[in-house]
């Protein structure tokens, strides 16, 4: 496999987001703090998967179904999910209603996690933030709703952390924001990317309505 979105995890902390990551000879994970990705070089990279996992717990990986490494764990460990995804891709972005939004950053970093925490839009930990490009809609001061961006590699981005309180939902907020955070993507250059469970219709028919397609399953895998 040689396209870049085959190993996202992979490509992105061997290349644009190498800053994010942490080294175990053929391993990488990304720094705990962060977010909980793992990948190795390929197959004959399990020894060192399985030392950069004893040192860092609580990780996970996305790798093409019917890859190599697709579902592999550290021996003796049982996964605490493994699950096949629809990997989404959009060159362009549908039009549709606006909001008015704000840049997040650091020092709405409690109010992001927070916000995660409730709404559980994936592995989400306390500086998942610092992949960047987060925005958000605040009403009365609180932040109701956000999206943001995660794995990077080459010629792609992705769309992340997209989530809404409850209290709020049906307003379009999601997509509204998703919408600004694909055209920044676009406007930089890249193409967009994005994760949703396959067996979730109604998920995947939202981003298909927004321009993605689905290009292939990934197997997504987390162990203690």
């Amino acid at each position: 496999m040689t396209h870049p979105l085959d190993r996202p995890v992979w490509n992105a902390l061997t290349g644009r987001q190498a800053d994010l990551a942490l080294r175990e000879g053929d391993a990488v994970r990304l720094r705990p703090d962060v977010g909980v990705f793992v990948a190795g070089k390929d197959a004959g990279s399990t020894d060192d998967l399985q030392a950069i996992c004893a040192r860092y717990p609580g990780a996970g990986s996305l790798e093409a179904e019917g890859s190599p490494l697709a579902g592999w764990m550290p021996p003796g460990v049982a996964p605490t999910l493994n699950a096949v995804l629809a990997q989404m891709v959009a060159t362009t972005v549908t039009s549709g209603p606006s909001v008015d939004w704000t840049a997040l950053g650091e020092a709405d970093a409690k109010d992001i996690y927070d916000l995660a925490m409730l709404t559980n839009p994936g592995p989400f930990r306390p500086r998942t933030f610092d992949f960047g490009g987060y925005i958000g809609v605040r009403e009365q001061g609180r932040l109701i709703a956000m999206a943001g961006t995660r794995l990077r590699v080459e010629g792609f981005s992705e769309v992340s952390a997209v989530c809404t309180h409850p209290d709020h939902r049906g307003r379009g907020l999601a997509s509204a924001l998703m919408r600004v955070v694909i055209g920044h993507i676009l406007d930089e250059g890249d193409a967009c990317f994005l994760h949703a469970f396959a067996d979730r219709a109604a998920t995947i028919s939202l981003y298909r309505s927004l321009g993605f397609e689905i290009r292939q399953r990934i197997v997504y895998t987390t162990f203690a």
